[in-house]
């Protein structure tokens, strides 16, 4: 029996994101989490030998792309090794994260399947084009929930010309 391949449905187009990967510390908690939030497994690969191996797990995110983790046994990471991008980067966690496309359906999907397993957003923000809803994966990733409202409008110009601004004191 040949397999087949796995179809979204979604156009895809040569543009965008593949998949994003990061590593994860648990992986069937990693993927309780994302499978309940509605996010598909659609994919798992596993290479290396016994002590050596790793496993690759693919979700798809609802668009023809994916969010990808690590399970790694022994192939090169260090002992000590973080899946937290905030502590190992020095940086607050909100800065790296990974924001998923929503609607206010979608965000309130979310809120419901975390509230009933008593989980609090990190934050919930208007940020006047978008409002977004933050939560933290088991790994310590930041992820939101990011419904356009209206969204981003293009303006080049004014985006170049902020890229040296500095805000002044209050």
């Amino acid at each position: 029996m040949q397999a087949q391949v796995y179809d979204s449905g979604m156009q895809k187009t040569p543009h965008g994101f593949h998949h994003v990967a990061f590593a994860c510390r648990d992986l069937q908690e990693t993927v309780s989490f994302y499978e309940g939030l509605g996010f598909p497994l659609v994919h798992t690969e596993v290479s290396g030998v016994e002590g050596h191996f790793l496993r690759h797990v693919f979700f798809d995110t609802g668009d023809g792309s994916c969010i990808a983790f690590f399970e790694l046994h022994g192939v090169g990471e260090n002992a000590d090794w973080s899946s937290d991008l905030a502590s190992s980067t020095g940086t607050p966690v909100w800065v790296n994260h990974v924001a998923f496309r929503a609607d206010e359906a979608r965000q309130q999907q979310a809120r419901e399947h975390m509230d009933a397993r008593g989980v609090e957003p990190l934050m919930e923000i208007d940020h006047g084009w978008c409002h977004s809803l933050y939560y933290v994966d088991p790994n310590k990733i930041m992820i939101e929930f990011c419904r356009d409202t209206p969204g981003i409008v293009a303006d080049a110009e004014h985006a170049h010309a902020k890229l040296v601004a500095v805000p002044s004191a209050p």
